[in-house]
C-alpha cells in the first residue's frame, strides 16, 4: 500500500503539471472504486479549474472552483501524468483531461481506491475529521504523543499506527522510527517516558523526510507519477530483513506479527 511519503511523491509529481489549469473533459471507465464514483462527476468537472493541490494524510486534494477532489491511492492505485489517453490498460479507471493538454489517470488494478468530490469543507469530511496530526507538522511532538499515550496498553507500534492518533505512520516507517529510538514494538504505548517518546518523535520525523528526499518506499506496486521508483527500500534497517544482522550490533533481526501485520526489530537494540 502507497504510505505518506509515496502519496505526497505523487502530489510533487503532478503538482507542476496540473495546478491552475483548467479541465476539458473527464472520462471514467469503471465507477466500482472502494466508494463508487457518482454519476454526474464528469459534467461538473468539465467547468472546473485546478487551483492547489494538497495532501491531507494518504488523500490528495485537488482544490478547484466549487468543491474539492479527494483522491486515494488504495493499496495499488497510481497517478500519472500523460500527455494522451492512448495505450488504455484494464486498470486504468479514470482519466481527467486539462487544457494544456495533459491527462491524469488513476490507475488501480485492485479498486480499493477511491475518486470523491466534495463542495463542503474538507476538514469536516467523514473521512477526514477524525484524523490525527500530520507527522512532519509542529503539532506532532513529544508532548502531544507522550500525553495521547497515557494509560493506554496498546503496542507503540499499533499506537502510532492508528491514524486518529498521528496519520501516515504505515508498517514500514513505524518498523524502522522505532528502531531509530531503541523502543520495542510490543512494549505498552502508556508506559514510555516521555523522554523516549520524544526520540520516538524525532525517529518518526526522521525516517519520513529520509523517504521523501528518497522519492518513496519502492515495494508492490507502487511508482512514481513520472514511472520511475522510489529507492528508500535500499536504506531499511529492519524491515524485511528477519534474521539478516542488525546494522548496529550483528545480532539478527527478529520479526513477529501485531494485528495482522509483519514486526521487524532487534532485541537487543530495542529491549522490552
Amino acid at each position: 500500500m502507497p504510505e505518506l511519503p509515496e502519496v505526497e511523491t505523487t502530489r510533487r509529481g503532478i503538482q507542476p503539471y496540473l495546478e491552475g489549469q483548467a479541465i476539458s473533459k473527464m472520462v471514467v471507465r469503471h465507477r466500482g472504486l472502494r466508494w463508487p464514483v457518482v454519476e454526474g462527476l464528469e459534467a461538473l468537472l468539465e467547468t472546473q479549474t485546478v487551483h492547489k493541490i494538497e495532501r491531507r494524510a494518504k488523500y490528495l486534494l485537488l482544490r478547484c472552483d466549487t468543491g474539492t477532489l479527494l483522491i486515494h491511492l488504495g493499496m495499488s492505485g497510481r497517478l500519472r501524468v500523460l500527455d494522451n489517453d492512448d495505450n488504455i490498460g484494464k486498470h486504468d479507471h479514470v482519466d481527467i483531461f486539462f487544457s494544456n493538454g495533459h491527462v491524469l489517470r488513476f490507475t488501480d488494478p485492485r479498486r480499493f481506491g477511491a475518486v470523491l468530490w466534495t463542495e463542503d469543507d474538507c476538514e469536516q469530511h467523514a473521512l477526514i475529521s477524525h484524523l490525527g496530526p500530520e507527522p512532519l507538522s509542529d503539532s506532532f511532538d513529544a508532548d502531544y504523543l507522550y500525553q495521547r499515550s497515557r494509560g493506554r496498553s496498546t503496542a507503540i507500534k499499533t499506537f502510532i499506527m492508528n491514524g486518529e492518533v498521528v496519520v501516515g505512520v504505515g508498517n514500514i516507517y513505524a518498523n524502522e522510527a522505532l528502531f531509530m529510538a531503541g523502543i520495542h514494538p510490543a512494549k505498552a504505548a502508556g508506559k514510555i517516558s516521555k523522554a523516549k517518546m520524544g526520540e520516538l518523535v524525532t525517529g518518526i520525523k526522521q525516517v519520513l523526510e529520509k523517504a521523501l528526499q528518497a522519492g518513496g518506499t519502492t515495494l508492490r506496486d507502487f511508482r512514481k507519477s513520472d514511472g520511475n521508483p522510489g529507492y528508500f527500500a535500499q536504506e531499511l534497517h529492519v524491515y524485511g530483513r528477519q534474521n539478516q544482522p542488525c546494522l548496529l550490533c550483528k545480532e539478527p533481526i527478529s520479526s513477529i506479527r501485531q494485528a495482522q501485520r509483519a514486526t521487524y526489530f532487534c532485541k537487543y537494540c530495542q529491549p522490552k
